[in-house]
């Protein structure tokens, strides 16, 4: 299938995790991280993240002029299958264009010329078939998506096998929680023969903490 170059880009504690145990969002980058994220963002052609994430931490998923020095303000994709997301999000403000991708008959009229509502299959789960998802953005020209949170989207992306760059911050912190989000929830896997096998590309320092980049192994 074609589709877009996917990326995933995270920030964890130690023990893997990406918020408080309450659920709170948490700066876990430093600032060498920060710019790196904002660099990155500001190459690629869109930036996804699902409704849970929107509802919980309010993204801007924007790029900074700080950070840039040409500013370039990628596609804002949210994966809301029933159109939960508030009109006041600040995913959905004027400061970028927005894609809200829905399942068929959830969609909703925002009568914004900056906000598009998109209406995806949905796969055997009820979730967004994200193989007709990158297959659509495609045909709309998309090359490069950049892939943010939260942890139960992630997990979907790469048990599904549609990653090829992963990119986690590794912070000097311990949250720990047996219900504390992850970078990858969702189901995981039962058996070992189902592991997501990846393939170390570069590690490196960032300030007090460590970027490793990793790859999927086929």
């Amino acid at each position: 299938m074609k589709r877009p170059h996917v990326i995933i880009n995270c920030a964890m504690s130690a023990d893997g995790k990406i918020a408080l145990s309450s659920r709170k969002q948490v700066r876990i980058s430093n600032r060498e991280d920060i710019v790196r994220m904002y660099q990155l963002r500001n190459i690629c052609d869109a930036v996804v993240v699902g409704i849970e994430t929107v509802l919980s931490d309010n993204p801007r998923l924007t790029v900074k002029s700080d950070y840039v020095k040409k500013v370039h303000q990628p596609l804002r994709i949210v994966l809301d299958s029933n159109c939960r997301i508030p009109p006041d999000a600040l995913v959905v403000n004027t400061d970028a264009k927005t894609l809200i991708v829905t399942a068929p008959g959830r969609q909703k009229h925002f009568h914004k010329d900056h906000i598009e509502v998109l209406s995806c299959p949905i796969d055997k789960r009820g979730f967004l078939d994200l193989e007709s998802l990158l297959e659509l953005l495609m045909k709309k020209g998309f090359k490069s998506i950049l892939v943010e949170g939260g942890g139960t989207v992630i997990w979907d992306f790469l048990q599904k096998r549609l990653v090829d760059d992963l990119y986690i911050y590794i912070g000097p912190y311990i949250i720990g929680g047996k219900t504390t989000p992850t970078v990858a929830d969702g189901e995981g896997t039962a058996e070992e023969s189902q592991m997501i096998k990846l393939k170390i590309v570069e590690v490196k320092h960032l300030g007090e903490g460590v970027l490793v980049h990793y790859q999927l192994i086929p």
